[in-house]
């Protein structure tokens, strides 16, 4: 994918109906359709409807607002960026970003949401959550809903669910093309390759629609490119230490047959330079992930990974919580968000050797702070995610 300036949207794409790479498909796992290019399996959800008291219109003061940010953990570097964009969009409006992490488990996610909802003024909290996976966002959202708490939602939701079907709490939801990240450094990955060799895939948290649509985007690549094989596969849950475990396994089976390896996130990709680093095949075996963390970006310029995605996650920590601040201060009204602006897809870029120095800088809340304004919070959008 090319990178386009910022507000320069691509036109509405439909999720399609087409199969990507069927010798390639992975049975551990269902499609999701959260991608431009991504086939959508339907997951029925139904809409809840808020108490008439708890409508999204009224407005509140600004020192009644609640900012809370919710993701895995902070031992993941994007997971942490994430939580310092919140903070950053806190400051800027002189408020503290409650910060909860779930540690991967989806109980403790739902608990921790239910009962913050359950203390304080619900009716002036933001939540900017990270669901687990698809399947927890239908939670999330009702309990949102239910409590007439506002909330925006971050890559993961069941492909048949959008926000503008009865759900006038849930803000919007925020998500990248992931077949496009997982073809494009997986592209990256095969060209390094020399167009032939064997791939071993660490796969993230397989009910997540960002870990199965990147996986759809290397089955896309490998598809195209018949002297390439997928070796194996194995999730490592988009942590570091599951795929030093998982890539030292491989280093021991697979030796020298391993031509590359490819990380649904660079977490992941992180932990396989390590265990290479161990066996002295850093900068031997091109690995590629997604996220653009800053310890990725590092090994790129000295040449132990290849490539990576730019997402922003510090932009995404601020953004979600900058959207419900408008709302609850009556800047922004949910009814009148466009469906284009309430499920969308943000601009991301693939990362490499050539122009990794433009991505290195430690993130300014400075950098941030025009994007926060209420008529310019929907500014990233590149692509809708229209109801097909």
């Amino acid at each position: 994918m090319t990178e386009p300036a910022f507000g320069q949207r691509r036109a509405p794409l439909r999720v399609g109906a087409t199969l990507l790479a069927a010798a390639f498909a992975l049975s551990a796992c269902s499609s999701s359709a959260a991608s431009p290019s991504a086939t959508g399996a339907t997951v029925t959800t139904g809409p809840t409807t808020a108490p008439a008291s708890q409508t999204a219109a009224a407005a509140c003061s600004p020192d009644e607002i609640r900012l809370v940010g919710q993701v895995r953990n902070v031992s993941n570097p994007y997971e942490a960026a994430w939580l310092a964009g919140g903070d950053f969009f806190a400051d800027s409006v002189n408020l503290k970003q409650q910060k909860l992490t779930y540690d991967g488990d989806s109980q403790k996610q739902d608990s921790q949401i239910r009962t913050l909802l359950a203390s304080g003024k619900a009716s002036c909290t933001i939540l900017n959550v990270l669901p687990n996976g698809d399947g927890d966002t239908p939670v999330l959202v009702k309990a949102a809903q239910d409590a007439g708490a506002l909330i925006v939602s971050q890559w993961n939701k069941p492909a048949d669910m959008w926000p503008w079907d009865g759900y006038d709490h849930w803000v919007s939801h925020i998500t990248y093309d992931g077949v496009d990240a997982g073809y494009q450094i997986g592209k990256a990955l095969i060209s390094a390759m020399g167009g032939k060799g064997n791939i071993l895939a660490l796969q993230g948290v397989l009910d997540a629609s960002a870990a199965k649509d990147r996986f759809s985007g290397l089955q896309k690549a490998i598809a195209e490119n018949p002297n390439v094989k997928l070796l194996d596969q194995q999730t490592a849950n988009f942590v570091r230490e599951q795929a030093l475990t998982v890539t030292n396994t491989w280093i021991t089976k697979y030796g020298s047959q391993i031509g590359g390896i490819w990380a649904a996130n660079d977490d992941e990709a992180l932990g396989a330079v390590q265990a290479l680093k161990s066996a002295g095949l850093a900068g031997k075996v091109p690995v590629v992930g997604i996220d653009s963390v800053p310890e990725a970006l590092s090994n790129i310029k000295n040449g132990t990974m290849l490539a990576t995605i730019s997402e922003d996650p510090t932009w995404q920590g601020g953004i979600g919580l900058a959207m419900g601040y408008c709302v609850l201060t009556g800047k922004l009204k949910v009814a009148d968000i466009s469906k284009d602006d309430r499920a969308f897809y943000a601009f991301q870029a693939l990362v490499t050797k050539d122009n990794v120095d433009k991505y290195v800088s430690a993130p300014d809340a400075a950098t941030y702070k025009t994007e926060w304004g209420c008529d310019k919070v929907f500014s990233r959008v590149f692509a809708p995610m229209v109801k097909g």
